[in-house]
C-alpha cells in the first residue's frame, strides 16, 4: 500500500483495510488538532489508488471493512469517487462496509442524491467531527462551520441512508463556556439524530493553537469533575430516537456506553455516583489519544 504521512482512522475502524485516497485535511485549521499539521492536502492519483485496491485484493481477504483515508476523502469529486467505490465492490466483494471522515465542506459539495449513489456503492458510514454545538465555540476553535450547517449536513448524510457517527469534545469550551457548550451540543445532536455519538475528553497537543492559548493562560482546561458535569449536561439535553452514545475513548475519565433513550436515566445516575466519588475514574497516566 502506498501510504504518505501519518494515517489516522476512527477507533471502530481498527481492523479495516486503510485505503489512502487523499493526504492531510482540506481544512486543517482547527485550533485543537495537530493530526495533519505536517501534511499538505492532496488527492492521490487514480493509478496509485487502483494499485492499492489490487494489493488489498491479494493481501487483505480477511478484512470485511474498508476505511477511506485521510481526513477528508469525501471531498473527492463524484466522478472520481464513484469509480473508486465501484472498484472496491468489484475487486473486494467480501468488504461489507466502506467508511470515511466527512466535514460540512465535503458534504455540502454533494447532493443527497449523490450521497445516496455512494451509499449504493458501499459507503455505509461517515464520521463527522461536530466538536461542539455552540457557535461561539465553533468560531473560537476555527472549525469552519456553524451549528446550523452542521445540522443541515448531518441530516443530508442521514437522508442518503449513510450511517452517521458524530464526535463531540468535552472540555473544548474551557471552564467558562462548559455548560453552554454541553447544552448546545445536546441540542445539535438531537436535531441531527445520528446513529452514533462519540464523546472524547480534550487532551491538549503541543504545537497546536489551543495548547499555546493554555500555556499563555487564555484557555482554562476543565478538570475531571468539570468534564463529568459537562458530559452529564450534554446527555441530559440529548434525545436520540435510537442511537448509541459512547464516552469510552481512552481520553475519558469514565467509560460510558449508552443506548438512548433506553439507558439515559441510568447513565445520568451513574454520572451522579461518579461526581459523588462513588465510582473510580480512569487515572491520568492511563488516558490517551
Amino acid at each position: 500500500m502506498h501510504y504518505e504521512g501519518n494515517i489516522f482512522r476512527p477507533p471502530s475502524e481498527a481492523n479495516s483495510i486503510l485505503l489512502q485516497i487523499t493526504t492531510g485535511c482540506s481544512h486543517n485549521k482547527c485550533t485543537f488538532c495537530g493530526m495533519y499539521k505536517g501534511s499538505r492536502f492532496s488527492i492521490k492519483d487514480d493509478a496509485t489508488i487502483m494499485a492499492d485496491i489490487d494489493f488489498a485484493a491479494q493481501h487483505c481477504r480477511r478484512q470485511h471493512r474498508l476505511f477511506l483515508c485521510d481526513g477528508d476523502a469525501l471531498i473527492l469529486p463524484q466522478k472520481r469517487l464513484v469509480p473508486i467505490l465501484a472498484a472496491i465492490r468489484a475487486k473486494l466483494p467480501w468488504v461489507t462496509r466502506v467508511g470515511t471522515y466527512a466535514n460540512t465542506k465535503s458534504i455540502r459539495r454533494k447532493t443527497v442524491e449523490e450521497l445516496a449513489e455512494l451509499r449504493e456503492l458501499g459507503l455505509k458510514i461517515a464520521y463527522m467531527g461536530l466538536e461542539s454545538g455552540d457557535d461561539k465555540v465553533l468560531t473560537a476553535i476555527n472549525k469552519g462551520s456553524d451549528s446550523a450547517r452542521m445540522i443541515d449536513m448531518g441530516r443530508n448524510i442521514r437522508a442518503a441512508g449513510i450511517k452517521l457517527s458524530i464526535t463531540v469534545i468535552l472540555g473544548i469550551a474551557g471552564i467558562e463556556g462548559s455548560r453552554r457548550h454541553a447544552r448546545e451540543s445536546g441540542r445539535v445532536l438531537t436535531a441531527i439524530d445520528p446513529e452514533y455519538v462519540g464523546a472524547l475528553s480534550l487532551m491538549l497537543t503541543p504545537g497546536t493553537s489551543l495548547h499555546n492559548q493554555w500555556e499563555q493562560g487564555t484557555f482554562s482546561l476543565p478538570g475531571p469533575r468539570e468534564m463529568l458535569e459537562e458530559l452529564q449536561i450534554m446527555i441530559r439535553h440529548t434525545d436520540l430516537s435510537k442511537g448509541l452514545f459512547h464516552a469510552n475513548h481512552a481520553s475519558n475519565y469514565l467509560p460510558i456506553k449508552a443506548r438512548l433513550p433506553r439507558d439515559k436515566e441510568a447513565t445520568l445516575r451513574l454520572l451522579d455516583r461518579a461526581l459523588a466519588g462513588d465510582v473510580d475514574l480512569r487515572p491520568e497516566y492511563m488516558r490517551g489519544l
